[in-house]
């Protein structure tokens, strides 16, 4: 996918009311992540934190209750699986607040929703 075709996505899931079911798969499918691989992430998740999706090798996400988005984001931090998975990108968001950290080049970013 192309910038233009991921902001389209984004933008759309920022626009629709907030599912946090299917918050971390929309979010991935927006950056190009095909069918088969949100199917496989759905039945076999290897995240160890509650509400969270880990995709090897690319981003740790997780849903949390409202208030509780930097200490989500700071389990992601933490948790053991984020490490093995090399993931580089940590995302958690309550579906007001969003944090999020590039691992490699140590940026975090917060913003708040406005639905």
């Amino acid at each position: 996918m192309n910038p233009v075709e991921i902001e389209e996505a984004v933008s759309q899931i920022a626009e629709a009311p907030f599912n946090p079911g299917e918050f971390p798969f929309e979010f991935l499918q927006a950056f190009g992540n095909r069918d088969v691989t949100i199917k496989r992430l759905r039945k076999d998740n290897r995240s160890d934190v509650p509400g969270a999706v880990l995709q090897r090798n690319n981003i740790h996400l997780a849903v949390c209750p409202e208030g509780q988005v930097a200490q989500t984001l700071n389990l992601l931090r933490e948790s053991p699986k984020t490490q093995s998975a090399k993931a580089r990108f940590l995302l958690a968001t309550d579906g007001v607040t969003f944090e999020a950290e590039d691992r490699t080049e140590d940026e975090h970013i917060t913003d708040v929703f406005t639905l």
